[in-house]
């Protein structure tokens, strides 16, 4: 009636053995990428300055 229908989604276990290991492995290859990019780094200190309150 209100117009909306549902919808189904699949997302990883988060049981299944391995997850854990699998999160950290993928976090550490998305840091050391964004190490290794100056100017996202520039990017996103610039956008953190537009929040208020926020520290280094």
């Amino acid at each position: 009636m209100a117009g909306l229908r549902p919808v189904q989604i699949w997302v990883p276990d988060t049981r299944r053995p391995g997850f854990e290991a699998e999160c950290r492995r993928q976090c550490r290859l998305a840091a050391q990428a964004d190490q290794a990019d100056a100017e996202l780094q520039a990017f996103m200190d610039e956008a953190l300055s537009d929040v208020d309150g926020w520290t280094d």
